[in-house]
């Protein structure tokens, strides 16, 4: 279970792998991340087109070519990839319908849904690849998990 989606999962994934080679200074291919995390060929070769243009990945053809990480895995958080893949809402989407928070009292889960999305952006941003990189501990989180209205 993951609070972001597929593709930036698969993405996270990917470069968790890579995270997990960059001090022996090792490039994997696309196949070699895809098997080891048993993900689809063309989606991590999908994902890592985009961590590439994006400089978080870098990338070299031929033989004992292959991708690695552009920089240090405590210098990536979380967040830095999955705003690639994931549409960061500014507001929240009221299960009430649109017209409904922000025009009055807010719903009865608004607080709730605001906690959690908070609890979210704490977690991808405190979090680096470096957790999986050298066993290092995830970031703390500050925010209840629910907070009352």
């Amino acid at each position: 279970m993951t609070p972001y989606g597929k593709t930036a999962q698969h993405a996270i994934a990917a470069m968790s792998r890579l995270a997990e080679v960059y001090a022996e200074q090792r490039r994997l291919n696309s196949a070699d991340i895809a098997q080891s995390r048993d993900l689809p060929k063309p989606v991590v070769a999908k994902v890592l087109t985009v961590l590439s243009q994006a400089g978080l990945v870098v990338g070299s053809p031929g033989p004992g070519g292959g991708y690695a990480l552009a920089r240090p895995p405590e210098q990536i958080r979380l967040i830095d990839i999955s705003q690639l893949f994931d549409r960061q809402e500014d507001a929240l989407s009221c299960p009430f319908g649109p017209r409904h928070c922000g025009t009055g009292s807010p719903c009865p889960l608004h607080h709730q849904l605001e906690a959690i999305r908070e609890r979210l952006a704490a977690f991808l941003t405190s979090n680096t690849l470096a957790v999986f990189a050298a066993g290092e501990k995830p970031g703390p989180l500050s925010l209840p998990l629910i907070s009352g209205s």
